[in-house]
């Protein structure tokens, strides 16, 4: 039984760009589950990695195993901040994480979206701000759109939605 008013065969993908080429993102993927995400991996060796592939990383940033980022070249990390295990940036759109915070165990910052009043679902993307010194606590989600302000602590396994641009 078809849903009333939702065709996702008409969705499209239009206006969101990955920012390199095919090549270049497998290579990305590649590295990130090969290298980047294992127990066994340096962690003064993640951010240098994330550099190679386009990332803007401050010093003495500190990153656990299993942590995945989508786009490296569409994250900006400050200096001295830390990024617990298992930690999942997904930013179709860019990141920005300014100095001193801490993303603890698996918070998931989500830049994606999808146009709910569109029948064919297509994105809604934008941008997350993260204030220095903000904390976002283990298991807690910001979603696309949002700013995090400085020194502000998003407890866990809450989702924060103040969004600087527009509401849901």
């Amino acid at each position: 039984m078809r849903s009333e008013g939702r065709s996702l065969r008409s969705f499209t993908g239009a206006g969101y760009d990955k920012g390199r080429s095919v090549v270049w993102q497998a290579l990305w993927f590649a590295v990130m589950n090969l290298v980047f995400m294992k127990w066994w991996c340096p962690a003064r060796l993640r951010p240098a990695l994330l550099r190679a592939f386009g990332a803007r990383v401050g010093e003495r940033v500190f990153i656990r195993h299993r942590v995945r980022v989508l786009w490296p070249w569409k994250l900006s990390i400050g200096d001295d901040c830390w990024i617990g295990e298992g930690v999942w940036l997904l930013n179709l759109e860019p990141i920005t994480i300014e100095h001193d915070v801490c993303l603890s165990q698996e918070a998931f910052l989500c830049t994606g979206s999808h146009d709910h009043r569109d029948p064919a679902f297509e994105y809604d993307n934008a941008p997350i701000h993260i204030g220095a010194g903000a904390w976002i606590a283990a298991r807690a989600t910001v979603l696309r759109g949002a700013t995090v302000m400085p020194g502000e602590v998003v407890a866990a396994g809450v989702t924060h939605r103040h969004f600087a641009a527009r509401p849901v």
